[in-house]
């Protein structure tokens, strides 16, 4: 109806990821057919209208575009890409739920186990590159917009605080400092990143990209923050090596 990409606020963005996860669901059932895609899909439908229920409830959901997002060439690039990498990354971490849960009370086949974890891998550097690709975009659009390429504003370094979480996981195994155990908790911790990129820093009243702020937030994510930290103290615990 905007004739715009559908991530123009805070609601709208919370059905994009949602859409977007849910393909990568699909294609990740097509790829591995493990059940987990098509469980993991369902799950992150579901709390993605949720999310964006609530969301809507602060008013008008086809509102006047903000002036810092009237450019559909920079929709089309920068905040799709960046979206696209909140979808890949919070997926893997949500794949990463599955794995720790199967390690610790589950008795699968090692080819299911091995088939998750590779799906939580490739996840992540999907999730890696489109955000990577989405915080290079928006340098240059804060270029051209407001006259300098980087300027520490809490929405980009959101960006970049999950571009780093990824990249340190990733040379963490590379390197042998974690195992497939580490890395699922990592992956975890990750929802927890893209949680405060995306809708944290909408809290903080600053900055050139506070337009989406949602009163009433802050006690949710309060919530989601300390649940995941209660699941991957107890999944860490519960799945830590025994002694021989």
């Amino acid at each position: 109806l905007e004739g715009r990409p559908p991530v123009t606020n805070l609601y709208s963005s919370a059905l994009f990821v949602g859409w977007g996860a849910v393909l990568l669901c699909l294609f990740l059932e097509k790829a591995f057919a493990n059940v987990v895609g098509s469980v993991a899909g369902g799950m992150i439908g579901f709390a993605t209208l949720l999310i964006a229920h609530h969301l809507s409830l602060g008013g008008d959901t086809l509102e006047m575009m903000r002036a810092v997002l009237d450019s559909n060439f920079w929709l089309a690039t920068h905040v799709i890409a960046i979206t696209t990498g909140y979808a890949g990354v919070w997926l893997a971490g949500v794949i990463g739920h599955v794995y720790l849960l199967a390690l610790a009370f589950g008795k699968k086949p090692p080819a299911w186990m091995r088939s998750v974890f590779q799906s939580m891998m490739g996840l992540l550097a999907f999730g890696w590159a489109f955000s990577f690709l989405g915080t290079m975009l928006g340098g240059v659009w804060a270029d051209q917009s407001w006259g300098r390429f980087w300027g520490w504003d809490p929405k980009e370094n959101g960006a970049l605080l999950i571009v780093i979480w990824v990249a340190a996981l990733y040379h963490a195994r590379m390197g042998n400092m974690i195992r497939e155990r580490g890395m699922a908790l990592g992956a975890v911790f990750g929802c927890v990143i893209v949680m405060a990129a995306w809708l944290g820093v909408n809290l903080m009243g600053v900055g050139l990209h506070n337009y989406g702020f949602t009163s009433g937030l802050a006690r949710g994510l309060l919530l989601y923050a300390g649940l995941e930290a209660l699941f991957m103290v107890v999944l860490a615990l519960k799945t830590w090596p025994k002694k021989q």
